[in-house]
């Protein structure tokens, strides 16, 4: 692959606004949740954050955030493993740094999302719920 092609596929990926991503927003816009979307104040900018209820969502690709990458890392180029391998590093000190903060700290992944959206809503929904100034509905479809 050329370096204009790899270039011009590289350009297509998306960090913000994948399907996961927006069909999660959906969902918590059908149940009424009041949410912002990747909060450059906090940590990892949470694709969804509940202020009030302090609960940061991120809706993670399995490959850019290494869903099992143990079982799969040794196909991958030395470059793309340490990509990887940086990208679990920077999520993990964003997840400490937001729960140091007193944040809740959903992390849900792509293929969790493909298989069924409503138990994802569940889980936000749950984790805004336990918050004492909680105001969401908690009857997730």
């Amino acid at each position: 692959m050329s370096p204009e092609t790899r270039s011009a596929v590289m350009s297509r990926i998306r960090g913000k606004g994948t399907k996961p991503e927006t069909t999660i927003q959906a969902r918590l816009e059908a149940k009424g949740v009041a949410f912002e979307m990747h909060a450059r104040d906090l940590p990892g900018r949470p694709d969804f954050v509940m202020r009030a209820q302090r609960v940061a969502v991120f809706v993670d690709g399995d490959f850019w955030h290494g869903h099992r990458f143990d079982e799969w890392r040794l196909k991958l180029s030395e470059k793309w493993e340490a990509k990887i391998t940086a990208n679990i590093a920077r999520d993990r000190r964003n997840r400490t740094a937001l729960r140091k903060a007193g944040w809740s700290v959903v992390r849900v992944w792509e293929y969790q999302v493909k298989a069924s959206p409503a138990r994802c809503v569940r889980r936000i929904v749950a984790a805004c719920a336990k918050s004492p100034q909680a105001s969401v509905p908690s009857d997730a479809p």
